[in-house]
């Protein structure tokens, strides 16, 4: 499911994204990306989004988590 871009010229819609530290700045790169949203499709549709993600994505990705990442809500 795509998003509603419909008002992606609205500045303020991005306000947040001037606070944001480093990693979320990285997140909210990552999770725009084609790519990145069909290998998380993909672990959805295996049902095997809550296993631990494969090394080879890890290093394609360059995500590593000190500590078991938890869900983030908006």
């Amino acid at each position: 499911m795509r998003p509603d871009t419909s008002d992606w010229r609205d500045d303020s819609r991005y306000d947040y994204f001037d606070r944001l530290p480093v990693e979320g700045l990285a997140w909210e790169c990552l999770r725009r990306y084609v790519p990145y949203q069909e290998l998380y499709s993909g672990l959805v549709n295996a049902a095997a989004e809550a296993a631990p993600l494969p090394k080879d994505a890890q290093q394609l990705w360059g995500l590593r988590f000190r500590r078991q990442a938890g869900l983030v809500r908006a």
